[in-house]
C-alpha cells in the first residue's frame, strides 16, 4: 500500500542509525508550519478569486433590474402604476433604455418567468457545473489548474455576454457563466489552506469569505459610477480584472504540494516545497513514507470512494444536510427583506455589511474554537432568531429587523465554518470533491428560497418560520461527527480511516 521512497539524497554518515519513516503530513507540516510571507501572499492571492466570484453571482441585481419610469402625458397615465396598462407614448424610462436588459429589450410587460430566466439559468449552470467539474481538481487538473480554468471560463463567458442580442442568448451565456464559476470558491478554499501550515489553515480559509463580502459590496459602487451607462459596461468592469487576476495566479501561485505527492508527482512536489519550506529539505525528506491513493484512476472515482466508505458517506451526508439548511437561509433571507416592514435598500445594505463582522470574527477565533460545536451553535441560534423574527413582527415590529440581522449573522458564521470544517474532515485525495458536494447542497437549498419568499409575502411564517425550522433541524446531524480543531489533516483515505480507528487520546489544547 505504501513504499518508503527517499526523495532527496541523504548525506548523513551511513554509520548513523536511520530514523523510522515519517508520514507525508508530518514532514510537510514540519516544513511549512511557520508560513513565510510568500506563502501568506499566495494564500491571499488565491482567496481573491472569491472577490470576482461574488461579483458574478450578484451582478444581475443591477443588470436585470426593472428601471424606474415617469409619465410624459399626465392626462393619460397619472392614475396608473403599471406601464403595461397605459400607451407606450405616455411614459418614459428615467434612465436610457440600455441601462438594463428589461428596458433595452422591452421586457417590462413580459412574464416573471421570462424576466427571471437569466438568473435561473445562472444557478442551474452552477448546479450542473458543480456536478460536472467537482472531481477534476482531485483527479487530473489539480487545484491551481482548476482554479485557472474556472476563472478564465467565468471571465470569458462574461465578456461574450456583452454581445448578447436578446434575452435567450443572454440566458444561455449566463448558464455558461454559472457552469464555469461553479468550482471557483471550492478550489480557492482548498488551495489556499493547503499552501500554509496547520497554524494558519483556518485564517487562510476565512480570507476567502472576507473577499467574497468585499466583492459583493463593490458592485453597488460600480453600478453607481456607471449609472445611466449600458449594463454591458458593468460586465466588462468585472470581467477584464479577472483575466489579469488569472495571469497573476499563473506566475505567482504554486500547486498544492500535498496533491502533487498524492498523485505521485514527487519531483514537482519537492521543487514546490523548496521554494516555500522553512526547514532543511535534505534532512526532512530523506526518510519519508509516501502513501498513494489506490483506486483513484478516473475523474469520478473520488465520488465513488466517498460513497463506498461508510464513515466518509456518513460525514458527507451530515454536512450536505446542514449545508442545505444554511443555503436556504443564506440565499433566501436577503430576498425576503421585502416582506418585512423595513426599507428594502437599508435592509439589503445592513445584511451585506453584517457579513463583514461574521468573517472577521471567524478569522480571529478560528484557531481557538471547536468547529463542530461552533457550527451547531450557529445553526441553532440562526433558527431561533429567524422564528423570533416572525413573532416580533406581530408583537414588537421595531425589533423584527434586529432579529433578522442576528439570524443572518449566525447564518454567515455557519456558512464560513461549514467550509472550514468540511476541508478538515476529508483527506487531500478527495477534499475538493467533498467540498464541492457540500457547496452543491448550499446552492440547492438556495434554489428553494424564492418559492418560500413568494409564498411568505402574506404570511412571514411560511418564509422566516420555515427558514428557522430548516436551519435549526438541519444542523442536528452534526452531533455524530468528530471534532477537527487542532488536529492534522490527512492525505489519503487509508490514513484518515486509520486515524479515526485509533484509540482516542487525551485531548491537547491547540496553540493555533
Amino acid at each position: 500500500m505504501a513504499d518508503s521512497i527517499p526523495l532527496l539524497s541523504h548525506w548523513d554518515n551511513p554509520a548513523e542509525p536511520i530514523p523510522p519513516p515519517r508520514s507525508l503530513n508530518e514532514t510537510i507540516e514540519r516544513c511549512i508550519q511557520d508560513s513565510g510571507w510568500f506563502q501568506i501572499f499566495q494564500a491571499i492571492l488565491v482567496s481573491l478569486a472569491w472577490f470576482f466570484d461574488s461579483q458574478q453571482i450578484f451582478i444581475s441585481v443591477f443588470t436585470d433590474a426593472e428601471p424606474s419610469w415617469h409619465c410624459t402625458d399626465d392626462s393619460v397615465c397619472n392614475n396608473f402604476s403599471n406601464v403595461c396598462q397605459i400607451p407606450k407614448n405616455s411614459w418614459s424610462w428615467d434612465w436610457p433604455p440600455h441601462a438594463s436588459i428589461i428596458s433595452e429589450w422591452s421586457l417590462e410587460c413580459s412574464t416573471s418567468f421570462i424576466t427571471g430566466f437569466p438568473a435561473s439559468s445562472f444557478f442551474i449552470g452552477c448546479l450542473v457545473g458543480g456536478l460536472g467539474l467537482a472531481t477534476l481538481a482531485d483527479s487530473t487538473l489539480g487545484r491551481k489548474n482548476m482554479l485557472l480554468f474556472s476563472c478564465l471560463m467565468m471571465s470569458l463567458s462574461s465578456i461574450v455576454t456583452v454581445f448578447s442580442p436578446n434575452i435567450w442568448i443572454y440566458s444561455a451565456l449566463r448558464f455558461l457563466n454559472g457552469f464555469g464559476r461553479a468550482t471557483v470558491g471550492t478550489c480557492a478554499l482548498v488551495l489556499s489552506t493547503e499552501l500554509v501550515g496547520k497554524r494558519w489553515r483556518g485564517q487562510a480559509g476565512v480570507i476567502g469569505f472576507f473577499c467574497f463580502t468585499l466583492g459583493f459590496l463593490s458592485l453597488p459602487v460600480m453600478a453607481y459610477v456607471n449609472r445611466g451607462s449600458s449594463w454591458r459596461i458593468l460586465y466588462l468592469w468585472i470581467s477584464v480584472p479577472t483575466i489579469v487576476y488569472c495571469i497573476l495566479v499563473h506566475f505567482f501561485v504554486h500547486e498544492s504540494p500535498r496533491w502533487l505527492f498524492v498523485k505521485g508527482r514527487k519531483e514537482e512536489a519537492v521543487t514546490t516545497l523548496k521554494s516555500m519550506a522553512q526547514c532543511d529539505l535534505t534532512m526532512s525528506f530523506s526518510n519519508v513514507l509516501i502513501e498513494q491513493e489506490s483506486g483513484n484512476e478516473n475523474i469520478y472515482s473520488s465520488i465513488w470512494i466517498l460513497m463506498n466508505k461508510r464513515w466518509a458517506a456518513r460525514r458527507l451526508s451530515a454536512l450536505m444536510v446542514t449545508a442545505f439548511g444554511i443555503g436556504m437561509v443564506y440565499y433566501g433571507m436577503p430576498l425576503a427583506l421585502g416582506n418585512l416592514s423595513v426599507n428594502l435598500y437599508i435592509g439589503v445594505t445592513l445584511n451585506a455589511l453584517f457579513e463583514l463582522p461574521a468573517s472577521l470574527i471567524t478569522f480571529f477565533l478560528i484557531g481557538k474554537i471547536n468547529r463542530k460545536d461552533s457550527l451547531l451553535g450557529f445553526t441553532i441560534l440562526s433558527g431561533i432568531c429567524s422564528v423570533l423574527c416572525v413573532v416580533m413582527g406581530r408583537i414588537w415590529p421595531s425589533l423584527q429587523i434586529a432579529m433578522e440581522l442576528i439570524s443572518f449573522f449566525n447564518t454567515c458564521g455557519a456558512f464560513n465554518m461549514s467550509m472550514i470544517y468540511t476541508l478538515e474532515l476529508f483527506p487531500t485525495s478527495v477534499r475538493n470533491s467533498a467540498l464541492s458536494m457540500v457547496r452543491q447542497a448550499l446552492v440547492l437549498g438556495g434554489a428553494f428560497s424564492p418559492m418560500l419568499v413568494a409564498a411568505g409575502r402574506k404570511n412571514n411564517l411560511i418564509s422566516f418560520g420555515v427558514f428557522g425550522i430548516a436551519i435549526g433541524f438541519c444542523g442536528l446531524p452534526l452531533i455524530g461527527l468528530p471534532e477537527t480543531s487542532g488536529g492534522t489533516i490527512c492525505d489519503t483515505m487509508d490514513e484518515e480511516e486509520h486515524k479515526q480507528n485509533e484509540k482516542p487520546a487525551v485531548a491537547i489544547p491547540s496553540l493555533a
